[in-house]
């Protein structure tokens, strides 16, 4: 019988799996051309999109102790700038490389990882800050980054052909 923990842990890394597979299905459907345009006036374009997407679940893996970024070269480019149609990004077939490689990684951790270890703190918080916060742990930030990806997920439907822009 699966205990409270387990449950609980495979409903959040199973909500986790299917946001993520209907974004890179959603993604493997846009075309280059789609990629390039902004999701609306003055907002950000799918490319922009699609590596900040990369780049934060890239970053997860030294959050949750699973190693180091794997393309931290784009943390400038896609976290601290914003979108900028005169900045060289890197090519869009790039990205989506970058994108499953980053993910599949991530998720061959997040299948390795015992009930007990999603209780563990993460490192953008402290151990003494961590005794006064537990909820400040693995699981806690897998449910924060599906709600991210959750999120531009929805701005990235508006890129779809017929979407009301």
């Amino acid at each position: 019988m699966i205990n409270q923990s387990e449950f609980i842990t495979k409903l959040a890394v199973d909500s986790w799996h299917t946001h993520l597979q209907r974004l890179s299905q959603f993604i493997d459907n846009l075309s280059d051309d789609q990629l390039m345009k902004r999701i609306a006036p003055k907002k950000n374009r799918g490319i922009y999109l699609l590596g900040h997407l990369t780049t934060v679940h890239d970053r997860m893996l030294p959050m949750m102790f699973f190693g180091d970024t794997l393309f931290p070269e784009l943390n400038e480019l896609f976290l601290i700038q914003p979108d900028n149609p005169d900045v060289e990004y890197p090519p869009i077939p790039t990205l989506r490389e970058h994108w499953y490689i980053v993910n599949k990684t991530l998720n061959q951790h997040i299948g390795t990882l015992p009930i007990e270890g999603w209780l563990e703190r993460h490192s953008a918080v402290s151990e003494q800050d961590f005794v006064k916060e537990p909820h400040r742990n693995r699981l806690n930030l897998l449910l924060n980054r599906t709600n991210h990806l959750s999120n531009h997920f929805g701005q990235l439907l508006l890129l779809k052909e017929g979407a009301l822009v």
